[in-house]
């Protein structure tokens, strides 16, 4: 079976770029920002906070993410980095929810090429 490698955001400049120069947008478990970047893919990063509990859960939701985010990021537009931060009432994240509010953002922010997004 092949996998997807997701490209993802290395170090805390490349973090503190999107944090501080990005547009962000927010639902109730999660916090999206996004920037531009002059590359040709996407890049993902995730912020957890260590109130949202311990290190299996905060794993737990990391795995979810980027398993909620391999499935749609065809239906991405190119050239982005995206900075998810979970918020600390997020601890008992579901798949369900999680894509649900995955969706909600990348529609707030106009990510979504509009082929198939759900």
């Amino acid at each position: 079976m092949k996998s997807t490698k997701i490209t993802t955001l290395k170090n805390s400049k490349e973090f503190r770029d999107v944090l501080n120069n990005g547009k962000s947008y927010v639902t109730k478990n999660l916090v999206l920002y996004v920037k531009k970047n002059e590359k040709n893919y996407n890049r993902l990063g995730i912020i957890i906070s260590k109130k949202v509990g311990k290190s299996v859960v905060r794993n737990r939701i990391r795995r979810l993410l980027k398993e909620v985010y391999r499935k749609d990021e065809i239906y991405l537009k190119s050239g982005f980095d995206l900075v998810f931060i979970v918020r600390h009432r997020a601890y008992n994240l579901d798949y369900k929810t999680a894509c649900k509010e995955f969706n909600k953002l990348i529609k707030k922010a106009k990510l979504n090429t509009n082929r198939n997004f759900n």
